[in-house]
């Protein structure tokens, strides 16, 4: 009876091209929308992730209040002694800071540009920590900071595509201008993905405090000892870092927070943004509801008699009922299949246009719960939309339902 009924679903839709046509092109704008928005969603999600595990859970951040709104120019500084008394509490392994700030790099008689500038000790051990932070990141060409180099940068990777920075790619060797200093390119890090990181300049503490004009840190790195809860020993950090700093509970003008905390600030910004998106999205999908539920009444209308002969024939209501929700259902579910298929071409296209303009890391991703679910939910947004005219179809009075005209 389940294939009869199928059957009979299909020829109905297949009967009523046009109608059946502009209800699978409503629900079918909503499902690309939502599954396109989604994929992104996802494979940001799946990039933090990945990056996250790669640099490892046994790090501490010090940072200033307002680091997400400071980038780089803040009142909150750290020195030399703030890294010692860190160094000093127990269960942290290593600690050291970094120097960060906006300057502007020429190179030739290009159009200058206005990067970040992280400044980064060369010591073995202190290097040793900046790299585990962002290990996921290897060397493109040329070589890292080695102790020793002062105004040696190496920088991200953006600089040697030509027209990404510069009009001409920048090459190992060359020099460059650093607010007004000199300085050699030994090397360049891989694509991140991220424009901005792609084009940041990697200096020592020395170059830094030189080209900067700052002496002190914009953040402390710290590496846990083997076995340590990061979370418990950041609470610790920060109870005696506010001894440390004079301040009172409360009044703290700095954070201290493990690295997935950190991630985690960026991860909720993200799911928020997308959330809206697809909220967004989800308007397009009422309209569908609405119009399937226009469509399914104007059937209904149309098959009044065919109602009441299958009634006074001996169908059931709820044979009725369901005879008109599959009906409903497999519009939706073909405005699903569509949906699908149209929103991983545009993610695949939006993925490979980001791509090309330094945007790596905007990459969908397309799991099967992704492509299984938006089926299911395109078929059940059909099926509840005609639900109601169903019902209505399956309470037709089998007489009134033959004399219809």
């Amino acid at each position: 009876m389940i294939k009869d009924i199928l059957k009979y679903a299909v020829s109905n839709i297949f009967d009523r091209k046009l109608r059946s046509f502009l209800s699978v092109l409503s629900i079918l704008i909503g499902i690309t929308a939502i599954f396109a928005l989604s994929s992104f969603g996802l494979g940001m999600q799946y990039f933090v992730e990945d990056f996250a595990k790669q640099m490892g859970t046994d790090k501490l951040m010090v940072l200033p209040k307002d680091y997400v709104t400071a980038l780089g120019e803040t009142n909150v500084e750290f020195d030399d002694d703030d890294i010692n008394f860190i160094n000093k509490v127990k269960g942290v392994d290593e600690a050291t800071g970094m120097i960060f700030g906006n300057a502007k790099v020429e190179f030739k008689d290009y159009k200058p540009t206005y990067p970040y500038v992280a400044g980064i000790s060369t010591e073995p051990e202190e290097l040793r920590i900046v790299e585990e932070m962002f290990a996921s990141v290897e060397m493109d060409k040329g070589r890292d900071l080695e102790q020793g180099d002062v105004l040696d940068v190496v920088l991200g990777y953006n600089y040697q595509v030509p027209d990404r920075i510069f009009k001409r790619g920048v090459k190992v060797g060359d020099k460059i201008t650093v607010n007004g200093v000199d300085v050699d390119v030994k090397g360049f890090y891989e694509e991140v993905g991220n424009p901005e990181d792609d084009r940041n300049v990697y200096i020592s503490l020395e170059g830094a405090r030189e080209v900067l004009q700052k002496e002190n840190y914009f953040y402390i790195i710290a590496r846990t000892l083997p076995g340590e809860n990061p979370s418990q020993l950041a609470e610790k950090v920060e109870e005696k870092f506010r001894k440390h700093r004079d301040l009172k509970e409360g009044q703290e003008d700095f954070l201290v927070q493990t690295f997935e905390q950190v991630m985690e600030t960026y991860t909720n910004v993200l799911n928020i943004l997308v959330g809206i998106l697809i909220l967004i999205a989800l308007v397009s999908l009422v309209v569908a509801a609405v119009n399937i539920t226009n469509t399914m009444y104007t059937s209904i209308l149309e098959r009044t008699q065919e109602v009441g002969v299958m009634k006074s024939i001996g169908a059931r209501n709820k044979f009725i009922l369901f005879i008109f929700m599959t009906e409903a259902g497999i519009l939706g579910f073909f405005g699903g299949i569509l949906g699908i298929t149209l929103g991983y071409a545009i993610a695949k296209a939006g993925g490979l246009i980001a791509s090309y303009y330094g945007l790596s890391m905007l990459q969908p991703h397309f799991p099967l719960w992704l492509i299984i679910g938006s089926l299911l939910f395109s078929f059940f947004v059909g099926a509840g939309s005609g639900t109601l005219p169903a019902f209505r179809a399956s309470r037709l009075n089998p007489v009134d339902a033959l004399r219809y005209e």
